[in-house]
């Protein structure tokens, strides 16, 4: 397919380091120009990885991802300026990569990822980089990889740490590697994991891990060394210390093990244990407007703050602080007897200490506000630092 590939001799010059590499040379670059690689996420991860992938001249790119640029992500995301913010990420990263190289063809999907695309949208792809950053994207980008018989090129971050490999790798006497859930068969108990919005991550590591992940995309595409398949590679930023384990393929895998279960995708959110809509526990909420209008009418009220500490520094609405793992041994803090309003910075750890509170000790007064700290700095107080 590579040997109809031609270049102009502006491509020519913009490629000259890779072609006269010995062993990359103009057939690597064809390979390259030839290929069609689809990006999940254009975050941390993301961003850096499209950068170089562009750069490199990899000549056809999908990119799916649904979010808007919001300022945390500048810390990071280093496709975007502050005049994306609000702006449809897959829209900004686009015109910003084709500014970079006009010869590569770049695809966008303002969309999530979900069983019912998932298979339409990677089927026209050869190699697909994961950059998602929750479980069910996760364990989707793999099943639907292994069905379709494509590359999962994955990285993962977390605070100072971050990991990498390739997936479902065939190498050239036609070996098959192992897959996401032959290294993670089930994944962890829904809020064991932080997200890095509630981790959060030191701003270079995407860049160290996302720069991994496009050297073995290059290599995967182009046939040159040897890929992570069969390998996770393990990153330390603080110490720098770098591990690289073994994987091999588990005979109990349900897609591709010796008796496969599975042929098509599955609810991942049911998979990884995080209710339905139709079976999630609803908790009473309050809008920003309606604390706003509590506090302007000297309303008798509790504000509770299940934040961390660090973060009530950063911003706060002059709640009682009480972070989410102390909420129960802190109980006795928390009114029985008028209304409280329980916050976080969006609203989720606030729902579930609420679900906690209710569940365990009967609680009946208590609302979640809506949106958190975040809603309240966009709609209420724009002096309030979103993080």
């Amino acid at each position: 397919m590579s040997n109809n590939i031609t270049f102009s001799k502006e491509e020519l010059e913009r490629y000259s380091r890779h072609l006269i590499i010995p062993d990359f040379n103009i057939e690597g670059q064809r390979k390259l120009k030839a290929a069609k690689v689809l990006v999940v996420g254009t975050g941390g991860l993301g961003a850096p990885l499209l950068s170089y992938l562009v750069a490199a001249g990899v000549g056809n790119i999908g990119i799916v991802d649904f979010d808007t640029v919001d300022d945390s992500n500048l810390q990071r995301q280093i496709l975007f300026t502050v005049d994306d913010v609000g702006r449809p990420k897959v829209e900004a990263a686009a015109e910003r990569l084709r500014k970079q190289n006009p010869h590569v063809n770049i695809k966008t999907y303002n969309t999530a990822l979900t069983s019912q695309n998932a298979l339409d949208i990677i089927k026209d792809y050869d190699v697909v980089a994961d950059g998602t950053d929750n479980f069910p994207t996760r364990y989707l980008v793999n099943d639907a990889c292994v069905l379709l018989n494509k590359v999962n090129v994955y990285a993962s971050i977390f605070r100072f740490e971050g990991q990498a490999s390739v997936f479902n790798y065939t190498d050239k006497d036609g070996n098959t590697g192992p897959t996401y859930r032959d290294l993670f068969p089930s994944p962890p108990p829904p809020g064991l994991v932080p997200s890095c919005a509630e981790g959060g991550v030191i701003g270079v590591l995407p860049g160290i891990l996302g720069s991994l992940q496009a050297n073995e995309v290059i290599k995967v595409i182009s046939g040159v060394g040897d890929t992570l398949s069969g390998r996770l590679f393990l990153f330390d930023a603080l110490t720098f210390e770098t591990r690289t384990l073994k994987i091999h393929r588990d005979p109990a895998n349900p897609l591709n093990g010796e008796n496969p279960t599975q042929t098509e995708l599955i609810d991942y959110d049911q998979f990884c244990g995080i209710p339905s809509q139709e079976g999630k526990t609803t908790v009473k909420e309050l809008t920003v407007q309606d604390l706003y209008e509590l506090i302007e009418d000297k309303k008798d009220f509790q504000l509770v703050d299940v934040r961390e500490p660090y973060e009530y520094e950063i911003a706060n609405l002059g709640g009682e602080l009480i972070p989410l793992k102390q909420v129960e041994e802190q109980v006795s803090k928390i009114a029985s007897d008028k209304k409280v309003v329980v916050h976080c910075r969006s609203g989720k750890r606030s729902g579930q200490a609420i679900e906690q509170l209710e569940k365990k000790y009967g609680f009946t007064n208590l609302y979640n506000l809506k949106g958190g700290i975040l809603a309240w700095a966009d709609e209420i107080d724009d002096t309030v630092a979103k993080y």
